[in-house]
């Protein structure tokens, strides 16, 4: 390679360009078409998924293929050992769908035989966080029933028009024939994988996960070519016998003798037994627009109740990025995150009070709580029940103007650090989000679906698409999906600025998997808010910290509906590109 391609060379006294329109910050400008767009984390999916709409597909199976092919292109993120959430418009009964495809715990480990499992692991789990107060991160006590392959076959069933076969073939021979690996994911590659090496002393198995995602034994380097057939094959299968052989066939057996022999806990009973779900996403009015996330046990409602809090203030007085405006950002999200911690779980398991948590009445003593002038120290969980009644995203749209929002995730790096025998993909590590508290409306029972972090979005104007997006990121997706639609909403930024905006990332709540709160806690900034900005912050009382990496990709698909005419946005913190046509 000539040193002209060399990404990380020495750059000296030069920085980047100047744009000539739009924000002086904008990484580019959207990317418009009429007939099609598609916006994913990594530009080879969004080709596909063009492909796929251009081959007569719609919006759905175009979604089905770049997740698929982000599976092997993106492992750090993403792949059909996770799970999968969906908010899809259908233009024909102009009516928002969404589909929860999350998986649930081993339905023969009981809360007492995983507490004792936790205790022992917690022996030899000296540097996770947690320690024996948590689910470790990593191993079979982490996994859960991946979801994801079972959700592609329910959006298919309802929604899609080319044969599955047809959406998973560009993924099956990307894996077989290979892709230069991608700069990010190469460094989040090489991350993920020290970090099992660091603690593979509570990994049941390793070698399957160094055969599968290591090339001579290190992680792939940025251009390096990388194959997986092992996963092609298992993607072959699916095209031709459907999701049956994930959960109740060949798959499902394999599955179950990988989990017997490292002494795992899922069995084929536990894959036979998913389904996922279709679910009626629930909304809030902010300022004009109808703002839909999916309830719980995602943490998407903690959106819903932020903007609740803030629709009381003036932002687009005080302004974008000004200490005012970040001040009731930072506290709704405290607010919202304490009682995300108390009250969301699996619906099936408890009585979730979401609506009134939204209501408008416990919305406005929350909100009392806020002073733009400084940070409350004595923020906790509030009681709805007194008032009235967090991966990869990507977006995708079609000519007939049917639009999805899709999240998909592995959790934390690769996942849980085991891949089945021969099959070529990483469970997730999901399961480890459970609580051990007993009572906890997140507390961990068998069979049932842990809280969730992952959560696509989709806004409404008078009725009529205006946005459909998601930011991943764990706990900073909520905080993420604020700052999208105030950036948009409230201050006027197109899709592309609100996402190349500088960002915060707050961390210290209360969490659902029996953490406490760490009172005011951190609040993490990019590098692109001013000094004052910063210091009126640390002044206010919040412990400030610049910082990089923490605050998520978006992807977003806005719809002029004047126009008929789509609005690409894709992050430029990850790899990935709008494509429109």
């Amino acid at each position: 390679m000539t040193a002209g391609l060399v990404s990380n060379a020495a750059f000296g006294w030069i920085e980047g360009g100047d744009r000539y329109s739009g924000a002086k910050w904008a990484s580019r400008s959207p990317v418009l078409a009429q007939h099609g767009m598609a916006a994913t984390a990594h530009p080879l999916a969004s080709e596909v998924a063009i492909r796929i709409l251009k081959q007569g597909g719609n919006a759905v199976d175009a979604a089905i293929a770049a997740n698929a092919i982000l599976g092997f292109v993106e492992p750090v993120a993403c792949g059909i050992g996770g799970d999968l959430f969906a908010i899809v418009w259908d233009p024909k009964a102009r009516k928002l769908h969404g589909y929860n495809g999350s998986g649930r715990s081993p339905q023969g480990l009981t809360r007492e035989q995983l507490k004792m499992a936790v205790a022992e692991s917690a022996k030899h789990a000296s540097g996770l966080p947690g320690r024996g107060k948590t689910i470790p991160e990593l191993g079979a006590l982490s996994i859960s029933v991946p979801g994801c392959v079972e959700a592609w076959s329910a959006l298919h069933a309802k929604f899609g028009r080319l044969p599955m076969a047809e959406l998973l073939a560009p993924a099956i021979a990307y894996a077989r024939e290979g892709f230069p690996v991608a700069q990010l994911v190469a460094l989040y590659w090489k991350a993920g994988m020290a970090n099992f090496e660091r603690h593979r002393v509570v990994l049941e198995e390793f070698e399957n996960a160094k055969t599968t995602f290591l090339l001579n034994g290190r992680a792939p380097e940025e251009g390096e070519v990388f194959r997986n057939p092992a996963l092609a094959g298992t993607l072959e299968m699916l095209a031709q016998k459907g999701c049956e052989a994930f959960y109740r066939g060949q798959l499902a057996h394999s599955m179950d003798s990988y989990f017997r022999r490292i002494g795992g806990h899922l069995r084929y009973a536990d894959f036979a037994a998913h389904r996922g779900e279709w679910v009626t996403p629930l909304s809030v009015n902010y300022r004009g627009y109808d703002v839909f996330e999916l309830p719980p046990n995602g943490q998407g409602c903690a959106v819903l109740q932020m903007l609740q809090i803030i629709k009381g203030f003036d932002l687009a007085e005080s302004g974008a990025g000004s200490p005012d405006t970040l001040t009731v950002l930072l506290e709704a999200k405290r607010l919202a995150f304490e009682d995300l911690a108390k009250w969301y779980g699996d619906p099936a398991f408890s009585d979730l009070p979401m609506d009134a948590l939204l209501s408008n009445r416990y919305v406005a003593a929350r909100r009392a709580l806020i002073a733009k002038d400084r940070a409350n120290p004595a923020i906790g969980p509030g009681d709805p029940r007194l008032s009235d009644g967090d991966t990869t995203c990507f977006c995708t749209a079609d000519r007939d103007g049917m639009m999805v929002s899709l999240i998909q995730s592995n959790f934390r790096g690769l996942g849980s650090g085991l891949v089945p025998d021969g099959l070529g993909f990483m469970f997730q590590d999901r399961g480890a989000l459970f609580s051990l508290e007993p009572g906890a409306a997140n507390s961990y029972a068998p069979g049932k679906r842990p809280f969730h972090t992952i959560i696509p979005a989709f806004v409404l104007k008078d009725g009529s698409p205006f946005l459909a997006f998601g930011l991943m990121g764990g706990d900073m997706q909520p905080q993420g999906h604020v700052q999208m639609l105030t950036n948009i909403i409230d201050f006027g930024m197109n899709v592309q600025e609100a996402g190349d905006a500088a960002r915060w990332y707050h961390s210290g709540n209360a969490e659902p998997t029996g953490l406490p709160s760490k009172g005011i806690g951190t609040v993490s900034l990019e590098s692109g808010f001013s000094k004052a900005t910063v210091d009126a912050l640390a002044s206010r009382g919040y412990a400030i910290r610049p910082a990089s990496g923490l605050f998520g990709g978006y992807q977003a698909i806005g719809f002029d509906a004047k126009n008929c005419v789509y609005w690409g946005a894709s992050d430029m913190r990850k790899d990935g590109a709008a494509i429109g046509y």
